[in-house]
């Protein structure tokens, strides 16, 4: 009997700290993250499932929407075809409750309004977030020339630098590496470098 108990304490326990799990389309019915914005506890996990063309979910902040966040997870592009039959995925795995911010860094994307939030408040609202964004210019290299925020970065595929700030992020694509970013922690971080290129080519059909 104490057997019985100690084995249903511990699945309890096992099913707490692994957290709900969300997942978000990114792509495939237009420039839209689908859902756009979720409520989510510390320990649940959000997976970005791409949809076919050409995307990335890139950490950014709420004062900069269209910019990389220095240190922020890059799931870098994740080109995907229609009718395949695994489509890439990038994971984040939240550990803290602020607002996290995402963008697709794709051209002017994010310029369109393909932005996504977790936590987002009623302070700093989705709907604010996406606005900004879509009042921003992007520059040449798929980023934004607003001067809202001069915590821009390179918007290279891969999150490497730590620090503390609520996520971590995994992806389905080969070469991993793991680090913990703001926001979110990122354990692999694209398809290496002939996809990035791909994804650069791609973007200017889209």
């Amino acid at each position: 009997m104490r057997f019985a108990l100690a084995s249903v304490a511990l699945a309890t326990l096992a099913t707490t700290v692994s957290g709900a799990v969300h997942q978000v389309a990114v792509g495939g019915t237009g420039l839209a993250f689908n859902p756009s914005q979720l409520t989510a506890a510390v320990g649940d996990t959000v997976q970005f499932v791409f949809g076919p063309k050409n995307h990335s979910v890139t950490q950014s902040t709420f004062a900069a929407p269209c910019t990389f966040m220095a240190g922020g997870a890059d799931s870098g592009f994740m080109p995907s075809v229609a009718g395949a039959a695994t489509q890439p995925m990038f994971t984040v795995t939240v550990t803290q409750t602020t607002p996290l911010w995402f963008y697709c860094r794709q051209a002017n994307h994010c310029q369109q309004g393909m932005v996504f939030a977790i936590n987002p408040t009623a302070q700093k609202s989705f709907a604010a977030f996406q606005q900004a964004a879509m009042g921003t210019t992007p520059d040449a290299a798929g980023g934004t020339s607003a001067s809202a925020s001069s915590a821009s970065a390179s918007a290279s595929a891969s999150a490497s630098s730590e620090s503390t700030s609520g996520s971590t992020t995994t992806s389905s694509a080969p070469a991993a590496s793991s680090s913990t970013t703001n926001g979110a922690i990122a354990t692999g971080a694209g398809a290496g470098g002939l996809l990035a290129l791909v994804g650069i080519a791609a973007g200017i059909l889209l």
